[in-house]
């Protein structure tokens, strides 16, 4: 038992190298390491670079042409004169072409309408991928920093039971003391050392869930936790809380750009009713070259000549404009228009979806918190007579007054009380951050 107890002695005394770490720095340290924040800010670069007026198809096409023409021609006609030829003609012609779309139903216009949408549409993304970040972060620091706190509640009340065994021992030397409470103290430290040690390992696993919400490679690196659970917990008025989130819920903003660009969407599918104007403009030169060879006929007597080459050049410039006018579709447009408006309908059915959902949620989240802050206060004052008890039954105990097993209740009634405050305190936590969330306090 001894050598046991002397190794459980060494439990507190184990530490591996640290760094100072607050809640500000834990933040900054998961965005910029947060894979999905990345791949949304990359998601955004994209959606503002095709928000452009050239995506838009506001600006001419041009285009530069090179054109090879190579002809063979092989004559054979035994009834005239002319009996054979060859010829081979060769030419290139390069040229430029410009495409001008002069009106189309105001399309171009409506299009860069949808990707300036589109991109605040990206830009709202990326806000609520930041929201999730921030707010895991947020739990996994204080989850950290109650199995901290726990931590050395257990490393207390582990001293107080070392303490216990060795006054045990030295009342046994005066033989104040039997074999049975020496075995219920040494019994009391060994489940106090049980429990510090799976508190122990429960501190790591937070620790490295809170390295994965950071993002950091290194899963067992350690911290000094900086920042303090104090008890200052808000009050909130549930229409203030309503109209916040009104106005700055961002999946709620989202889905009101949803809805402008199924209004959009809309507009689109009416400029097909509209004639579209276009404007060609361009410019052709051509150089070719011809020879080769013919044979002529005259009764018995027949000559072959060489077609001496002949140099062409062309130039040619044209301007036109055209205009189309749709008659007839099979009703394409007017189904397709149709959807459109029905998808419209269906983004407003979302929005207001969304608007009773996060009332109900807001409203339960508050009620939640309420509760919370009255269990921190009663748990809060569980626990300062749980200590001041414990206090009491440690002189007590010294004064022979009461007995082990009574000083044992009363210390883990400490611990039970000290749990249930920091189980307390984490859900009050929790909660507000969900809180600060929903009415879109969490990311300006």
């Amino acid at each position: 038992m001894k050598p046991i107890l002397a190794l459980l002695l060494l439990l507190p005394l184990t530490a591996s190298a640290q760094e100072s770490l607050s809640l500000s720095d834990a933040i900054a340290t998961g965005l910029d390491n947060n894979y999905q924040i990345q791949i949304a800010e990359t998601r955004v670069d994209i959606a503002e670079n095709s928000n452009d007026w050239a995506i838009a198809g506001r600006y001419p096409s041009i285009d530069l042409t090179v054109t090879s023409q190579n002809n063979y021609r092989d004559l054979s006609n035994p009834a005239g004169p002319l009996t054979a030829s060859t010829t081979l003609n060769t030419g290139v012609t390069p040229g430029i072409e410009a495409s001008l779309i002069l009106f189309d139903g105001y399309r171009v216009q409506i299009t860069k309408e949808q990707l300036e949408e589109q991109a605040n549409l990206s830009s709202g993304n990326l806000k609520v991928t930041v929201e999730s970040a921030v707010q895991t972060i947020i739990n996994s620091y204080y989850n950290a920093l109650i199995q901290q706190e726990q931590l050395q509640v257990f490393t207390e009340v582990l001293e107080l039971s070392r303490d216990r065994v060795a006054y045990q021992e030295l009342r046994k030397e005066y033989g104040q003391s039997s074999t049975f409470d020496i075995l219920q103290t040494q019994d009391a430290y060994l489940n106090d050392s049980t429990n510090y040690v799976q508190q122990q390992n429960t501190f790591e696993q937070a620790i490295r869930n809170l390295n994965l919400a950071m993002g950091v490679d290194d899963l067992s690196q350690s911290y000094i936790l900086t920042d303090t659970l104090t008890y200052s917990a808000e009050d909130y008025a549930l229409q203030d809380l309503q109209e916040q989130m009104l106005a700055n819920n961002q999946q709620l903003q989202n889905e009101f750009i949803n809805r402008e660009l199924a209004s959009i969407n809309t507009r689109l599918q009416q400029t097909a009713y509209r004639p579209t104007v276009q404007l060609q403009t361009g410019a052709t030169y051509n150089a070719g070259i011809s020879f080769g060879e013919q044979t002529l006929s005259f009764g018995e007597n027949s000559t072959t000549n060489q077609i001496p080459e002949v140099a062409a050049k062309t130039f040619q410039g044209f301007v036109n404009l055209s205009a189309s006018y749709p008659i007839f579709d099979g009703g394409a447009r007017d189904i397709q228009t149709q959807n459109a408006q029905k998808e419209e309908l269906i983004a407003q059915i979302n929005i207001s979806d969304l608007k009773r959902q996060l009332n109900t949620q807001l409203a339960n989240t508050l009620a939640t918190y309420n509760t919370q802050k009255r269990l921190v206060e009663v748990t809060s004052q569980l626990v300062q007579n749980a200590r001041r008890n414990l206090e009491i039954a440690e002189e007590r105990f010294r004064g022979g007054l009461i007995n082990s097993f009574d000083y044992r209740s009363i210390q883990v009634s400490y611990i039970n009380a000290t749990q249930q405050r920091l189980t307390a305190i984490f859900n009050l936590k929790q909660t507000e951050t969900e809180l600060i969330r929903l009415i879109g306090g969490l990311v300006r």
